[in-house]
């Protein structure tokens, strides 16, 4: 006897058709098949015309591949650290984490920018336009535009979690919800502390407690040794180095920069010399090189995974560019530093750069005058106010910020008896001479910045009458300040402008190295050892403000700081000069080309030879 169905058809006629059904219902039920994320990302992820110079198809590069597979959800590694330099695609390699856990493993996410405004550039620029582009995201993620979907820029909702981007000065958005994925992006330019509540990325890290299977990624460029965030990361991990070969000698090693090499005058020829068998390797086989390469650990037994990498790896950017760069931040402290922390991703150090004995600095001097050096294209004054005295440096400035000091003088009187009176009028009398100059017949000082630290409501009066003059009233901030405001503040006692003398100071300590070329810095045989000794009275000291290391500038034992302090001011004035619309090297080249004897007769004494941005007055 047969069993039939309803429809007249037995049921071993419909095995096969139900076998089919439970199969695609196993397809559906079964996790999908486990492959590493850059595999992953090379099936699925696509860059965006806004953030790649070539968008379409990701192709995962050979140093990254182990980068994405600690940085995956299935990765045993439960935190990630990559000191890393620029162009080799850190932000891109974060993106296509964000992306997977999106598609395929989605939790709370939260992202953490050095600002806020950083923060949104971040969603607007990366995270939107990825969104758009990737198919296998289309129809996860609400768009914020859309009124009903309870997403805003700042925190963006997709199927299974949400993702949030905050930066690292707000303790809102870093304590206000449980977190599995952690992404903390450029920690070393994060601010020391969120507001009142302390560090901000131990804030961060306390919003994972909750997740066993919680992913914390830090990264960063490092910054200067001993207040770097991501130095102390980077110790505890087990600090992989990427090894490549000799294409001569098949040697594995990590690319450093005390090998790469140049003819004189030629850094575009630079190649990288093999510490193994000492044969030049051109910049050609570089990559056939990473492409054979293999991460090595230094600390094997830690459980963090660490990695470093510099754009000497970078298949964008060859070797010779790297030279030419380095060679053009000679002379300026702050581009050095840059290019160690973000081109080689190495710490700066500050005692490396060290400052010159007087004994040094006086054997220098140089007998220039009584007019100025032919190399000065302008002068710029910094004047320091004391309770007895008035001290004034005339600084001139050539082609790439080669400076001469051209006359320090000290003004004797009370400066509180106002701002015409006393040590005042013979200093507005100083800023008014004119000084011989080989080409120019005389030029004029063309700003000058003055400290209004003492005297507050004086400085600030005597600057305001003369602000056509380019006669400024600066105070000094110490931390991330910039050498020159974008605008100047207001107060009830006057107009100030409020500059970065970090900065400022770690820039002149760094040029008293340089005796010739860019950034040199020269001394007339006038000056005598205590100035010297003013220009050495301080340091970098590295200090701890609520458990976090802070950089600060200390004075040394007994030493006065005029002569720095001077220096320091005027350095302002030709940022503010700058910020005004001043070209110091096109002003260089414009008075090297007064040759004509003729000319120089023909022109008024201080006439200005540069660009007249808009509200510059003439002498």
């Amino acid at each position: 006897m047969s069993v039939t169905m309803c429809s007249g058809r037995s049921a071993l006629e419909l095995l096969p058709s139900a076998a089919s059904l439970l199969a695609d219902v196993a397809q559906v039920l079964l996790p999908p098949e486990r492959v590493s994320l850059w595999q992953w990302a090379d099936r699925h992820r696509r860059l965006s015309s806004e953030a790649s110079a070539a968008p379409g198809a990701w192709t995962t590069l050979p140093y990254q591949r182990d980068v994405l597979d600690a940085l995956s959800p299935h990765s045993r590694h439960e935190r990630v650290v990559l000191v890393w330099g620029s162009q080799l695609g850190k932000t891109e390699m974060l993106l296509t984490l964000i992306a997977y856990i999106i598609a395929c493993q989605p939790g709370p996410i939260l992202v953490v920018q050095p600002t806020l405004s950083m923060a949104e550039a971040f969603s607007k620029d990366r995270i939107s336009p990825m969104v758009r582009d990737m198919e296998v995201l289309r129809g996860l993620v609400a768009d914020p535009k859309a009124r009903d979907a309870g997403s805003t820029i700042f925190h963006r909702r997709f199927v299974g979690g949400h993702l949030t981007i905050v930066g690292s000065n707000s303790p809102a958005g870093l304590a206000s919800r449980p977190i599995r994925y952690l992404l903390m992006d450029e920690v070393d330019r994060w601010e020391a502390s969120a507001g009142a509540e302390g560090d901000p990325a131990t804030l961060a890290i306390a919003r994972t407690r909750t997740f066993w299977n919680r992913k914390i990624v830090m990264v960063s460029s490092p910054t200067v040794r001993g207040a770097s965030r991501i130095e102390q990361a980077w110790l505890e991990s087990d600090q992989r180095e990427y090894h490549v070969p000799c294409p001569h000698c098949g040697q594995f090693q990590r690319l450093v920069w005390a090998r790469v090499e140049w003819p004189d005058g030629k850094p575009r020829e630079a190649q990288y010399r093999c510490a193994s068998c000492e044969r030049l390797i051109h910049h050609s086989q570089k990559a056939r090189m990473i492409a054979q390469g293999r991460w090595e650990p230094g600390n094997p037994g830690s459980a963090i995974a660490g990695f470093h990498l510099s754009e000497l790896y970078s298949p964008w950017r060859s070797w010779g560019e790297l030279a030419a760069e380095w060679l053009a931040a000679q002379g300026n402290v702050e581009r050095l530093r840059a290019f160690v922390n973000t081109s080689l991703a190495e710490l700066w150090d500050d005692q490396v750069v060290g400052q010159v004995s007087e004994d040094e600095l006086l054997a220098r001097r140089e007998n220039y005058g009584p007019q100025l050096p032919d190399g000065v294209a302008l002068l710029t004054a910094g004047v320091d106010v004391q309770d007895d005295r008035l001290e004034c440096s005339v600084w001139g400035w050539g082609r790439s910020e080669e400076s001469w000091l051209i006359e320090h003088r000290i003004i004797p009187g009370d400066p509180t008896l106002g701002p015409e009176q006393g040590p005042w009028l013979e200093l507005d009398r100083y800023l008014t001479q004119p000084w011989p100059h080989p080409r120019a017949g005389a030029l004029h000082v063309a700003a000058a910045a003055i400290d209004a630290g003492y005297a507050t409501a004086v400085v600030t009066r005597f600057c305001d009458a003369r602000a056509g003059r380019r006669i400024w009233a600066v105070k000094g901030a110490g931390g991330s300040v910039p050498a020159w405001p974008r605008r100047q503040s207001r107060s009830q006692r006057g107009r100030l402008f409020v500059i970065g003398v970090d900065s400022l100071k770690a820039s002149i300590i760094g040029r008293l190295r340089t005796s010739d070329g860019p950034g040199a810095m020269h001394f007339p045989v006038t000056v005598e050892r205590e100035y010297f000794e003013q220009l050495n009275a301080e340091f970098v000291k590295t200090t701890y403000s609520r458990g976090r290391p802070v950089r600060v500038w200390e004075r040394r034992k007994g030493c006065r700081a005029e002569a720095l302090d001077c220096a320091v001011y005027a350095y302002a004035a030709l940022h503010g000069l700058m910020h005004h619309g001043v070209h110091l090297d096109r002003e260089a080249e414009r008075l090297s080309l007064l040759a004509s004897p003729r000319l120089q007769q023909s022109m008024p004494a201080g006439t200005w030879l540069g660009d007249r941005p808009k509200g510059w007055l003439r002498r």
